[in-house]
């Protein structure tokens, strides 16, 4: 085969292979996410479009999407066991705040590093004279923890050897427990925390040790069975993950969040009476 034949086909296959690329990256140019309604500042319903879903996790998700050039929409899909059916059977894609476990591996692709970082924190009441520095030194002390809690198997599995934690429904509860002086403390998110205890108008009789007990991920994770799951969306999407992690950008989302929903919990102004 001469030189020039050669080239053309070189070409040929070259031009064969640019509608591919290009049908790969447009694949899919919306997909539709859901995660946690209740979860601030990570996420909670729009108050304002309870079809919608806002928090840190919508905002970054929403800086993902904008780099890749395709729409991301964050949607209400009820609590968080519905959330999870929507995108297992793939009539959702996205998980945005998905805890990593054995059992999620079986329907999920999870996309590293995590989108965010959940630290949980020793919470305690302000006259407390607990002192945590380790994990070991709640050993003997009864606690508290929400079912909602999804901490790291490493901890689960220290917790139910060595630690005395009463599980609660809800992290209202837990709090409540602490208040009355029926634990010594209770394991929360730092900003989950924060934003139950204004919330409940505690936040002035809490506090909060700063070394985390554990730092669980919220992933990304795409539904095997959606139809948007392909190599190119996961590799894009894990670079922008890494470029995330990398920028120190989320410490701000979270705060800008957490101001938001402190702001949406303070009672509107009602202009007096003419």
């Amino acid at each position: 085969m001469d030189l020039r034949r050669l080239a053309g086909y070189s070409l040929l296959w070259a031009v064969a292979c640019v509608p591919s690329l290009s049908v790969a990256a447009g694949k899919c140019e919306r997909l539709i996410a859901t995660g946690s309604p209740d979860a601030p500042p990570y996420l909670w319903q729009d108050p304002q479009d309870p079809r919608h879903l806002i928090g840190a996790g919508a905002d970054l998700l929403e800086q993902v999407a904008q780099a890749l050039g395709i729409k991301i929409e964050l949607l209400y899909a009820g609590k968080r066991a519905q959330a999870l059916d929507e995108v297992r059977s793939g009539r959702m894609d996205l998980l945005a705040d998905a805890p990593l476990t054995t059992t999620g591996l079986q329907a999920l692709d999870y996309v590293h590093p995590p989108l965010l970082e959940n630290d949980y924190l020793v919470w305690t009441r302000k006259d407390s004279t607990l002192v945590i520095e380790r994990l070991e030194d709640l050993h003997g002390h009864p606690g508290a923890l929400s079912e909602k809690a999804r901490m790291t198997q490493g901890f689960a599995v220290f917790a139910e050897q060595n630690l005395t934690l009463t599980r609660t429904p809800n992290l209202t509860q837990a709090f409540q427990k602490l208040l009355l002086g029926e634990v010594e403390y209770v394991l929360a998110g730092r900003y989950s925390g924060l934003a139950m205890a204004q919330t409940l108008g505690m936040a002035s009789d809490l506090q909060a040790a700063p070394q985390p007990m554990d730092k669980p991920g919220l992933f990304l994770a795409l539904s095997h069975n959606s139809a948007c799951n392909d190599p190119w969306l996961r590799g894009q999407l894990a670079q922008k993950m890494t470029e995330l992690a990398a920028s120190g950008l989320t410490e701000a989302v979270l705060q800008r969040n957490l101001e938001r929903w402190r702001t949406q919990l303070k009672p509107p102004v009602i202009a007096p009476k003419q």
